[in-house]
């Protein structure tokens, strides 16, 4: 998959998986690997980035595993983002998918 496309969702994803509960970083990395070929590279500078924009806050919690697990959790103004993420995904995704349609040559 491209590169570029896949950058250009992922943050989709990550703010789509901590709305419904919060997550520590490689726990991130899993899940959106399990759908969508990624670095785990790619998912910690979005994860600052995101959390100085105030759309996450963090806070570490015992970990039976080993040390303490830095966890992101969703703001209000985060979860509004995502809002406005999916209504535009909504409409990106209908438009390609409305050419496509036209562009599909009947054989």
């Amino acid at each position: 998959m491209n590169v570029q496309f896949k950058k250009g969702v992922l943050e989709l994803c990550v703010l789509v998986l901590l709305d419904k509960q919060d997550r520590y970083g490689y726990e991130l990395v899993q899940k959106i690997s399990d759908q969508i070929a990624i670095s785990e590279g790619s998912v910690y500078p979005l994860l600052r980035r995101l959390t100085k924009e105030g759309y996450f806050t963090t806070y570490l919690k015992e970990s039976s595993e080993g040390p303490s697990r830095k966890y992101y959790a969703l703001t209000e103004e985060g979860r509004t983002y995502l809002g406005d993420l999916l209504a535009d995904w909504e409409k990106f995704t209908n438009g390609v998918n409305q050419l496509i349609k036209e562009g599909v040559r009947d054989e």
